[in-house]
């Protein structure tokens, strides 16, 4: 989760939602992403999603059963559905996300039934996760 604290750093610096995601397979990251949505104005460039497709690429498959997903927020509805089609075995999440939360907050899409259940740890970290949040918007009020 620290990696991922970093590049949710990386993206408040660069003034992007505060965000960062790694995933890991037998105790190495292969996967890393952190919002870009400003920089590269698109919906779809959220953290986990850059994680699953860097992922994908570096071990030459879609199939991450494998793998550990480490996320600082709780994942939205998309990230969810990608989640359960590249298959990640494990998913792991900092602050809960009380407006789009996908897995218990608004509604957990991990218990529907999509054929795939990975299992979910949430709060690891969490006070560390909600300060960077919470300060990326203290400052941006600021300005």
């Amino acid at each position: 989760m620290s990696a991922a604290l970093e590049l949710a750093r990386e993206a408040a610096a660069a003034g992007e939602i505060p965000v960062g995601c790694v995933i890991v397979k037998d105790g190495e990251i292969v996967g890393r992403g952190r919002n870009r949505r400003e920089e590269k104005r698109s919906a779809l460039a959220h953290a986990e999603v850059e994680a699953i497709a860097e992922a994908c690429r570096n071990l030459g498959d879609w199939r991450l059963e494998d793998c550990a997903l480490f996320v600082t927020l709780e994942p939205c509805p998309m990230c969810t559905g990608a989640i359960i089609n590249a298959r990640i075995g494990e998913v792991v999440y900092g602050a809960k996300e009380e407006n789009t939360g996908s897995c218990g907050s608004v509604i957990n899409l991990f218990e529907e039934n999509y054929g795939h259940k990975p299992r979910v740890y949430g709060g690891v970290l969490k006070e560390e996760c909600a300060a960077v949040m919470r300060e990326f918007f203290e400052n941006l009020r600021r300005k």
